[in-house]
């Protein structure tokens, strides 16, 4: 079982998280593989002091790479995605 601040890995800023924020509240962090939707709820709610309504999450295979002569692979990672209480807002990683 993962602690608080391992459970969550870090926020993904992209487009496409960039945009489901604009539209939908929803926030997109990479998580600890081992971590299930309650343990990561209870993180969220306790790091950034918001209430937290649901959570999808969804494990993602790691990409197959080349370089030079050499295969390697990505690791596997976890992803969820947290939709917060109306009114609620995570400041510190979509600022305006």
């Amino acid at each position: 079982m993962p602690t608080l601040y391992q459970t969550i890995v870090r926020p993904l800023v992209t487009e496409a998280s960039s945009t489901a924020f604009q539209e939908r509240g929803e926030y997109i962090f990479e998580v600890h593989p081992d971590a299930n939707k309650f343990e990561i709820k209870q993180a969220i709610q306790q790091i950034f002091d918001v209430k937290v309504t649901g959570v999808w999450t969804s494990n993602q295979r790691g990409k197959a790479r080349r370089v030079g002569k050499s295969a390697g692979k990505r690791p596997n990672w976890k992803k969820a995605v947290v939709t917060l209480r109306e009114g609620d807002v995570i400041e510190s990683i979509f600022e305006g």
